[in-house]
């Protein structure tokens, strides 16, 4: 499976990688429309799970995110790098982008995968399926039990971020900062020649 899947990676050009990158979060994004209007009584009760005006947006949101990026790191310098092998997709994702593109990725991810997987399927079926439904979507990371073992906590984590807080910026924030700051880890140590601790795991 991981050698197929691989094999994949490497048979798309980065122009491909970035086009089916982009249509997968217009895909979460369409879905999240559809089930809004199924789901909720009117779509400005959407709206009302997004809290501009929330210091929480920083302090957990922020902290949060900071938090996950620092022990990632740790365990990307105690751990074999074997543990953070995701075939090679999130190192030609972000390796040759510059800082402005890896933020709009990660903004990108952070809003469609809150909107649909917080916003819309856990305020209706609650955190375990959600973050469940969550995990399995990152299919790709079922053949490294590390990186699935990651992501299952990563989306119960924020998933508990959104239960206590029912703020989505607060949920976005935290995705987004760890999806850009891993982002960057990644982009400049392949620009430095490093192969040590491959950055595998993000949550997108």
């Amino acid at each position: 499976m991981k050698d197929k899947y691989t094999g994949i990676i490497k048979g798309l050009s980065d122009r491909e990688l970035l086009f089916h990158l982009y249509l997968t979060q217009f895909i979460l994004l369409a879905i999240s429309f559809i089930l809004s209007l199924i789901l909720f009584n009117r779509l400005t009760d959407v709206l009302h799970l997004f809290k501009i005006n929330d210091m929480n947006i920083l302090l957990i949101g922020g902290t949060a995110g900071l938090g996950v990026v620092l022990l990632d790191v740790i365990l990307m310098k105690l751990l074999p790098p074997s543990f953070y092998d995701d075939g090679g997709l999130n190192e030609r994702v972000f390796r040759n982008r510059s800082v402005l593109h890896i933020a709009l990725i990660a903004a990108t991810v952070a809003f469609c995968e809150e909107l649909l997987f917080r916003g819309i399927i856990q305020t209706h079926v609650g955190l375990v399926y959600s973050s469940l439904i969550f995990a399995v979507v990152h299919y790709r990371y079922l053949f490294n039990w590390f990186l699935f073992l990651n992501v299952v906590v990563l989306s119960f984590f924020i998933g508990y971020i959104f239960l206590i807080t029912n703020n989505l910026f607060v949920t976005i924030f935290t995705h987004f900062i760890i999806d850009f700051l891993l982002g960057l880890i990644i982009k400049y140590r392949h620009n430095t020649g490093s192969n040590s601790g491959n950055t595998g795991r993000d949550v997108s």
